[in-house]
Formats: C-alpha cells, structure tokens, sequence
C-alpha cells in the first residue's frame, strides 16, 4: 500500500526530524491560507486514480498513533505556526500562543478574535486515513502526515464546526458554507493521492458531485 508514498514521507519525516534537532525548521510566511489544493481538473483525474475499496476497520486506531503538533520552530508547534498562518493580524507571546488575531473560518464564514474559538482541522482526518490505508505506516510517517503543512491538509476553522466533522467523510459531512465545496474536495483529494490512500464509493460519488460544481 505504501508505495511511492512511502519514499515520499520517508525523506521527509528524516529532514523534518534533522531540521528540528538543528533548529533549521522555520515556519512559513504568513499567507492567511492553507496551501492551495490542485486545480478541478487535476483533481478529476486525481480523483479517478484512486483505489477504491471499502473502508478499513478503526480497529487499533489511536490519536496518539498520529503524533501531531510537534515543534516546527523554536517555541511553535504546528497549531500555532497554522493559527500564524491562517489569521489575521496574530500577535504571538514568547511561548508562541496567539494572544490577538482574527480568524475566518473557511467552513461556516465566522470569524473569532480567540485563538480558543478556533480548531486545526486535519482536512482529510486521523480516523478516515487510518482506515484508508495508513494503519500500514509507520509511527514516523503518521507523524510526518499530521503536521503536513504543505499540503492542504491543515486549516484553522471554527472549533464547533470541526468537532461536527469528527472523522466523517464528504459522503457524511461537507462545510456548512456551500460556497466552500470545491476548494475542499479538491484539497481531499489531493490529499488522499498524495498519500496514496484509498476512497469508499460512496466517498468518491460525493466527491465527484462537489467537484462538478467546480
């Protein structure tokens, strides 16, 4: 299952780890966005080249199996160098917690002035990559795909709004913000063809209906 995947996450996890025992790590600039997802049309085809089969058992699943929000920078963890990213006008402390900002949130189109109104989705969730083939990785590829920050796999949303999603697929949840659809199947689905990892049917039939409104 792991593939050229697994050669992908093997060279990075190894220079992220190097570059944290260094120091090296910075956080990226301030872009107020997750990373762009591939375009409607890659993503179509992207989305046809995926194994589909069903969903795998969250048998032996466990959050801690998906060591995230390491340290990127200094005192930044993945979170606050997301919450950076993602806000507005974010003032950190010397800890790097976000003590002022704004921050839209891209699901529901609320904004919150308090970094604890806000949740680091992972866009293609812990749970669902479990059962989608990364039960199979290894601890350091786990965690090397749930601090992802180049792909568009982390994004600051409303926190409520995250909890609703929980580990559910586009067949069982999509944004409440409509207007946000195709920005977020495509950034599944380039997600999942990063990684290698497989869609259910009924995933791939939402994801096509999303992508034709594109």
């Amino acid at each position: 299952m792991l593939g050229i995947y697994a050669r992908r996450i093997a060279v990075a996890a190894s220079a992220a780890a190097l570059a944290a025992t260094t120091g090296l790590l910075t956080a990226p600039a301030a872009q107020a966005a997750m990373p762009t997802p591939i375009a409607a049309s890659t993503a179509r085809t992207y989305l046809s080249q995926l194994t589909v089969s069903a969903e795998g058992s969250s048998s032996g699943y466990s959050r801690d199996k998906f060591p995230h929000w390491i340290t990127q920078s200094g005192t930044c963890n993945t979170r606050e160098v997301v919450l950076k990213r993602d806000g507005t006008g974010v003032v950190q402390d010397a800890s790097c917690a976000a003590t002022s900002g704004s921050w839209y949130s891209e699901y529901d189109g609320a904004t919150w002035t308090a970094a604890s109104d806000v949740d680091i989705d992972h866009m293609v969730p812990l749970a669902e990559a479990w059962r989608s083939g990364a039960s199979s990785w290894t601890n350091a590829q786990r965690q090397a795909y749930a601090n992802d920050l180049t792909r568009p796999q982390l994004i600051a949303v409303t926190d409520n709004v995250n909890q609703s999603k929980g580990d559910k697929d586009p067949a069982k949840w999509m944004p409440p913000r409509a207007a946000y659809h195709c920005t977020y199947a495509r950034a599944w689905v380039h997600v999942k063809h990063y990684y290698n990892l497989s869609v259910d049917s009924a995933e791939k039939t939402a994801l096509q209906t999303a992508l034709k409104g594109c």
